[in-house]
């Protein structure tokens, strides 16, 4: 049974929400906490509770996420200061060819926005793919597209990268499960919208490489292809591991106490990352020539963008925490049960809706999962909640337009038209978004 009255204030809630970050340009924390402030008002929430839910909200989500995306970016940046981003695209190029390179470079944004952000990962290697243009004389979203598609796939579907580690954690899903679900989703969302896409939208619209000023340096002396593979996937190897090794695959007689106390120590996220830290300061830092003030200095940079993904996801946690205390969220729960309306649905249309309405695909995450985490159950596992985070991140990806900053940046790097924009970069998002709910959506039906 409907309380339309807490129905109501999640309602007004979102209206807020939508109105402040839309019409007053407020930034997205303080909007997040407003909301959350006028759900618990309308919901007839106690004036000093609504305090107390505010702090339980933001404290729950922190400990975990400010670790691992202030982690995550600090790798993120020694890798992307040392050009294993352009080392590793070269490499892959060289081996794929030039009549394969649309399927080298959504490799290379595959991997490389796993430490590093989408937008930084683009304007890194946007230099590669203006050369490979000037040299076929062929339109340059053949190219593009397929980079772009690697690298949004992995912004948004497989953690550290910010995004789902922030719905990961508010959804209460282990990290490794979230890992392997959004490979799995990811590789044919990365083909379709990527290689595919590109040979499509390349026939239709001509792009020449536009003169920006911004060259690839190509007497840079670039880290080996194979420590930077390394260094990526050591923490992802011990996160999947550490998983495993929890889930019911491993028998429990398999391995000693003492083994699986310390493999579920470095394989927790924490350790993995701290080590994949040590490893790159040393091996791409140090062992490459940079002072240890020059890391320093690296380091402390990336905790700007950083701090920003952490108070947004707290935000996010004080939403959430919000609707299970007024009992919103058992409402929903019990409502949709009855109805036959499927959890990952609903968490996919809400990112949808809540994306193509103000654009950041970070806020459409983090509000989606702050919806979506009341409804879970009891009976919801851990695999099930793994597939919740991929539907999410899938539906904050779809229709990048005119209020996403995505979309500018595709328009100025590329030389595109706001026309060109919509007809390559905004397809290609949407493309994205549906073929990776519907891979996820079909392993719901197995799992």
């Amino acid at each position: 049974m409907l309380d339309y009255h807490l129905l109501a204030a999640v309602f007004v809630g979102i209206i807020v929400l939508l109105f402040l970050i839309l019409q007053l340009r407020l930034q997205a924390f303080i909007a997040l906490l407003i909301a959350s402030i006028t759900v618990g008002i309308f919901s007839g929430m106690d004036p000093m509770t609504i305090i107390a839910t505010m702090q339980e909200g933001m404290g729950n989500t922190l400990g975990f996420v400010a670790m691992v995306v202030g982690l995550g970016a600090m790798f993120g940046a020694i890798l992307e200061h040392s050009g294993g981003a352009e080392a590793l695209a070269k490499f892959l190029l060289q081996k794929f060819g030039e009549r394969r390179a649309s399927w080298a470079l959504m490799l290379t944004g595959f991997f490389v926005a796993i430490p590093v952000f989408f937008d930084v990962a683009f304007i890194i290697l946007v230099p590669l793919i203006y050369a490979l243009q000037r040299k076929t004389g062929k339109s340059l979203l053949l190219y593009a597209i397929p980079l772009l598609a690697g690298l949004a796939i992995t912004h948004a579907f497989i953690p550290p990268t910010p995004g789902p580690v922030a719905v990961a954690d508010i959804l209460k899903a282990d990290l490794g499960w979230v890992i392997l679900f959004g490979a799995l989703a990811g590789i044919p969302a990365a083909i379709v919208s990527g290689p595919l896409f590109a040979n499509y939208i390349a026939n239709k619209i001509h792009v020449a490489a536009p003169e920006i000023a911004i060259t690839a340096n190509d007497n840079l002396d670039l880290p080996p292809v194979g420590m930077i593979l390394g260094i990526i996937g050591i923490p992802i190897i011990l996160i999947l591991g550490n998983t495993l090794l929890a889930s019911p695959l491993v028998p429990a007689a398999a391995i000693s106490p003492t083994v699986r106390a310390v493999f579920r120590m470095i394989g927790h996220p924490f350790v993995a990352l701290i080590i994949a830290n040590l490893l790159a300061w040393y091996a791409l830092g140090i062992n490459r020539g940079f002072r240890k003030d020059q890391l320093l200095e690296i380091t402390s940079k990336s905790m700007a963008p950083a701090g920003i993904i952490i108070l947004l996801t707290g935000a996010g946690g004080v939403f959430k925490q919000m609707l299970v205390n007024t009992g919103t969220g058992e409402m929903l729960a019990k409502y949709f049960a009855e109805a036959g309306v499927e959890l990952l649905f609903f968490a996919f249309m809400a990112a949808v809706l809540i994306r193509i309405l103000q654009g950041s695909a970070t806020v459409a995450m983090i509000t989606a999962a702050g919806l979506t985490a009341p409804l879970l159950t009891a009976d919801i596992g851990e695999m099930d909640k793994a597939l919740l985070v991929i539907a999410i991140a899938a539906g904050a990806s779809i229709l990048s337009h005119v209020n996403d900053s995505g979309f500018w940046l595709v328009s100025k790097y590329l030389g595109l038209s706001e026309q060109q924009t919509f007809r390559s970069w905004s397809v290609m998002t949407t493309l994205l978004a549906i073929t990776g709910f519907l891979t996820i959506y079909v392993l719901s039906l197995f799992l």
